[in-house]
């Protein structure tokens, strides 16, 4: 009989402890919470930038939201927190680790080496003029001063521009501001950010393309975890109907 107590107390202990065991690992198996840093230049309206209350607003920053949530509604456990620099940091901020996403209106460089994601957004280049400038086609561009920001493919279209004196700048602000008081004759920019002027600055555009393109957003290569969560999301993202009001909203 004490032999038989024995071993159902041993049982009655071993249940006891495998419980208690189920419990911790439970606790173990939550997700720890991965907090994004995301390289981010706000001088791109109308897809980032910085409002009167000097706050980060635009297309991108509303999507970058639906993403996470998203993803986190896929199984993750995100936060995020953007980090401000030049656009032409960014990139190199995501290949040191720095920032683990770029989202600033990217679009495809294939010398990059880094990861790309799939596409939110088809733009193209074109040429942002003067109201009163007489300039009318990609054509007349050749031989003026043309502005670009530094590291954008806006730049390679400058430089592609024949016999064209090209000044690339870090800042869209500063270009912009160049274009008004005729340093340039034109600046080279995405579309939605050229119409964004034309719309609120009394600028004009010429309305031909001089690259077709896609936005995209850029994390580090090798970082496939995290690009293959963020592009699960973008094409749930893409297809839905927050997508279009986005679109609309921005003007993007």
């Amino acid at each position: 009989m004490k032999k038989i107590l024995k071993v159902m107390l041993v049982i009655m202990m071993a249940v006891m402890v495998t419980a208690c065991g189920g419990g911790d690992n439970t606790d173990s198996g939550d997700k720890k919470e991965t907090k994004l840093l995301i390289g981010i230049s706000p001088d791109y309206p109308p897809y980032e930038s910085l409002n009167t209350k000097n706050e980060m607003e635009g297309f991108d920053i509303d999507m970058t939201k639906e993403l996470v949530d998203i993803m986190n509604k896929n199984g993750g456990n995100y936060s995020y927190e953007f980090k401000q620099m030049s656009f032409e940091s960014i990139r190199s901020s995501v290949e040191t680790d720095q920032v683990d996403l770029g989202i600033s209106g990217f679009t495809k460089h294939d010398e990059w080496d880094v990861e790309w994601s799939h596409k939110y957004n088809d733009s193209k280049q074109v040429a942002l003029i003067a109201g009163d400038s007489n300039i009318k086609t990609a054509a007349d561009l050749e031989g003026k001063k043309v502005g670009a920001q530094v590291g954008a493919t806006g730049e390679t279209c400058a430089k592609d521009i024949k016999n064209a004196d090209v000044k690339a700048v870090t800042d869209v602000k500063v270009l912009v501001e160049t274009l008004r008081t005729g340093g340039v004759d034109a600046v080279i920019l995405d579309y939605a950010v050229a119409k964004n002027y034309v719309d609120n600055s009394g600028f004009k555009m010429i309305d031909q393309a001089l690259l077709e393109e896609e936005n995209l957003i850029i994390s580090k290569k090798g970082n496939t975890e995290l690009m293959n969560a963020v592009n699960k999301a973008l094409d749930e993202f893409v297809g839905s109907d927050k997508y279009n009001e986005l679109k609309e909203k921005w003007g993007a």
